[in-house]
């Protein structure tokens, strides 16, 4: 019985912890909304601040619990935006968490954080210039050198904001692993 309560409390707190990751995503995606666009960037570019989230998730709770916080912010996304908004959302998102997953996953890294964070940036805008492309015509290659551009900017930005706040992260006690991360 105690062993039920305990796998129980380690569940509940991890859907907890999830939970909260989550609403911090779409707080950070809420907040990336009311900044006003720069003239010199691709339209809908955004900083990716959100995908620190999503990076952390799919380092400390793995594939899954991340893949949700990106579905939660593609709902957001549509529900706020509209479905274009959705879809590209959608797309970026599950597709970059998925590289992202698997570059944290091999025991000698390729790259540091911000290697990462541009890995994932490029396979964001990517699958979104794909989302793009079906929903439109190939006009929107024309975005491809400023999306490459900005993908290497946005992602040394969220692969650095990752490193400097993941000792603070690291001292959070996770619930299932029985001690920090």
């Amino acid at each position: 019985m105690d062993q039920d309560k305990s796998s129980f409390s380690r569940t509940s707190g991890r859907v907890a912890f999830l939970g909260i990751l989550g609403a911090l995503a779409l707080v950070l995606a809420a907040l990336e909304n009311l900044l006003p666009p720069l003239p010199v960037l691709p339209a809908g570019a955004k900083l990716g601040l959100s995908n620190v989230v999503s990076m952390y998730a799919a380092q400390s709770m793995g594939i899954f619990p991340a893949l949700c916080i990106a579905l939660v912010k593609g709902f957001f996304a549509g529900a706020t935006r509209g479905l274009t908004a959705m879809l590209m959302s959608l797309s970026g998102g599950c597709c970059s968490t998925v590289v992202v997953w698997l570059l944290l996953r091999r025991k000698t890294p390729l790259f540091g954080y911000c290697g990462i964070g541009v890995s994932g940036a490029l396979m964001h805008n990517a699958a979104q210039l794909a989302v793009a492309f079906l929903l439109t015509s190939s006009a929107v290659l024309v975005y491809i050198p400023w999306l490459l551009l900005f993908s290497v900017l946005s992602g040394i930005l969220t692969g650095f904001v990752l490193k400097v706040i993941l000792p603070l992260l690291n001292t959070i006690p996770l619930p299932g692993h029985g001690k920090t991360l």
